[in-house]
């Protein structure tokens, strides 16, 4: 190991000049924390700022998680270094996040005949419309899988749920090509998977609403009319007399048919049997 002397503080003011005394070479060496500590001897700092050199990611492996997807804060979190030190290197490839995007939004969807003749943004405006959902405030966002491939994701509101849906984007001639990943890009894509909501006929304030008939309730309109009233009942060993007034009825025989002029009556079962004479009529 050769030995260097200290020839004095650089012009920038933020290196110290050093020599080799053998060779007459010249060295620049920062004059940064670590420099300071190591003048001083302080051991214990020197090892923190070593932890805190590992723990920095190059600016090549922030712009693959970038590009990955990541978000800004998501990279400085997972690296422990500030968000300022991450947005230095990720806003070129933010910038080219977008700028993909955009693109996708010109690409073709694939369906089972070919590429529609229609753009995935103009696709979507459709589908959005047919909702009631306020394409304007969608947002588009894009980055590059494990494969190398460019996935784009549109994010929505509807109501208090947070939607997504995902396409692969294939850069090409005429815009390229895009092909759904997820039911809810497939379901944008086919506009006859939507049915309108019913609507309900406003009821009239001045009227009640109709009430639907169950078990317990009766109808409004009885078929019948039915009368109630108390039913007797039927006294034990009781027989019904007959009015004092009213003398009792007593059967009386059949008239008996006369014989014609001339002839004799034929006489009458009973009367044989009771001995009674028959009379000419």
């Amino acid at each position: 190991m050769r030995a260097l002397r200290v020839v004095g503080l650089h012009e920038d003011g933020k290196s110290i000049v050093c020599e080799d005394p053998a060779s007459r070479t010249r060295f620049l060496l920062p004059a940064d924390e670590r420099l300071r500590a190591a003048a001083r001897g302080d051991i214990t700092r020197l090892g923190q700022i070593e932890i805190e050199l590992e723990s920095q990611m190059r600016p090549r492996e922030i712009q693959a998680r970038i590009r990955a997807g990541e978000s800004v804060e998501q990279v400085a979190s997972g690296a422990g270094v500030t968000v300022q030190r991450v947005e230095r290197f990720a806003y070129p490839v933010l910038l080219e996040r977008s700028r993909t995007a955009e693109l996708a939004q010109r690409a073709h969807p694939i369906r089972e005949d070919g590429p529609d003749v229609q753009t995935l943004g103009e696709v979507m405006a459709h589908s959005f419309g047919l909702r009631g959902h306020d394409y304007s405030q969608a947002t588009w966002d894009s980055w590059r899988g494990d494969d190398g491939k460019w996935v784009v994701v549109l994010c929505w509101k509807a109501g208090r749920s947070d939607n997504r849906a995902h396409w692969s984007f294939a850069p090409g001639a005429h815009g390229g090509t895009v092909q759904a990943l997820d039911e809810n890009a497939e379901v944008l894509l086919n506009p006859n998977a939507y049915r309108a909501p019913r609507t309900v006929r406003a009821l009239d304030p001045g009227k009640e609403p109709a009430v639907q008939p169950t078990l317990d309730s009766t109808p409004a309109e009885p078929v019948a009319k039915v009368i109630d009233a108390p039913i007797a009942e039927p006294e034990e060993d009781v027989e019904s007399p007959l009015p004092a007034d009213e003398p009792e009825e007593v059967a009386e025989p059949a008239p008996r048919a006369k014989g014609k002029k001339n002839h004799p009556i034929v006489p009458s079962w009973e009367d044989v049997l009771l001995g009674v004479r028959s009379q000419r009529g």
